[in-house]
């Protein structure tokens, strides 16, 4: 364990991961034994509510997954198809190449790519919502890339890390696949409550997104108190840049694609948004209980970041749409009275 300790201690304080910036680790100079960057209990604190939530949340959204839609998108799969090749496809390689271009080490590295592995999550579903897409696919499409993470995740993550020469040795596969099974397991019984007991779905999807937010509120002070000054790491400029371009190349990316394939504009729209919007609560949970607190330090933050990003640059795109929609819509009511002033004059003309 020393071994692991030692070389963490160096791949933080290394000069070279940000630039000018390194990470403060509290380690004595005459010895390098390693303290915790958030005292045990408020971790042990931070990974209970982590869990709890998630699995409230997983319950959730399998209650706004319906078996007779789902099935239809699985007898028509194009719409499916393109949206789970889009997500699967474009993110996890974004995540790779923007590591390569920052030259991120090891550590930050295997996060950034596990959250570009990672499905969609609910936001997606109302983010589409909010631009006016197509819902079934939405929620089609974030159930089948959520059932799809226990082999799609690891499969991916394995792939990637070839590019990498010690990053094999870093993804704890087992570890993830055990997180992800712990997690899909609750989004079965949500699917199981929607197909028998329908009525309780609306409580529990509402009571879901109530504790996310609690939770979020919850998480960011304890996380805030535990780790001080530490934060500011997972805000180095090259970890912002990258979270800064996954979601907009995603989005872009996505309608793209869905486009070339002739998807409807909601289709299109739906893709754009399930594609860059990422399920940053799993990623936390993942990287909290997957790896030890001493080689990850505050970097498990990172997602957190990553959602902030995503959801402003969404709300850009969702403001744009709905200007060029409001105005298109003006210049429509515009054109039409002209139209039925010409009728009458018409049929006078007949009349006479």
């Amino acid at each position: 364990m020393e071994d692991t300790i030692d070389y963490t201690l160096d791949l933080f304080s290394d000069p070279d991961l940000w630039g000018n910036e390194s990470f403060s680790f509290n380690a004595s100079a005459a010895n390098t034994s390693f303290v915790p960057v958030m005292p045990p209990v408020i971790n042990k604190s931070v990974n209970l509510i982590l869990i709890i939530v998630l699995t409230i949340t997983m319950v959730s959204m399998g209650c706004t997954m319906e078996v007779a839609k789902i099935k239809d998108h699985i007898l028509k799969p194009k719409g499916v198809l393109i949206a789970v090749i889009s997500q699967y496809g474009v993110m996890p390689l974004t995540a790779f190449c923007l590591a390569k271009v920052f030259q991120l080490t090891e550590i930050p590295a295997v996060i950034v790519l596990i959250c570009g592995c990672c499905p969609g999550g609910t936001l997606s579903n109302i983010l589409a919502l909010a631009m006016q897409g197509d819902m079934n696919l939405s929620i089609v499409m974030t159930s089948c890339s959520t059932l799809l993470a226990l082999g799609m995740m690891p499969l991916l993550l394995y792939i990637y890390s070839q590019g990498y020469a010690n990053l094999q040795d870093l993804v704890p596969y087992m570890d993830i696949m055990k997180s992800l099974v712990m997690i899909l397991v609750p989004c079965g019984i949500g699917i199981l409550l929607n197909y028998y007991r329908p009525q309780y779905s609306k409580i529990i999807t509402r009571s879901g997104i109530i504790m996310l937010l609690l939770a979020v509120v919850v998480v960011c002070a304890l996380v805030t108190v535990g780790v001080g000054g530490s934060i500011l790491n997972v805000l180095a400029p090259r970890l912002m840049a990258v979270s800064s371009l996954m979601p907009l190349i995603g989005y872009s990316f996505g309608y793209i694609i869905s486009s070339l394939f002739r998807l409807a504009q909601k289709e299109r729209r739906t893709v754009a948004m399930e594609t860059g919007c990422q399920n940053v609560q799993l990623c936390v949970t993942i990287l909290k209980l997957a790896f030890p607190q001493e080689l990850i330090g505050p970097l498990f933050l990172f997602p957190f970041v990553f959602g902030v990003m995503q959801i402003i640059e969404a709300v850009v795109l969702i403001v744009l749409f709905r200007s060029h929609q409001y105005f298109t819509r003006n210049k429509k009511e515009t054109y039409k009275p002209t139209e039925t002033e010409e009728k009458p004059e018409k049929s006078s003309d007949v009349a006479v």
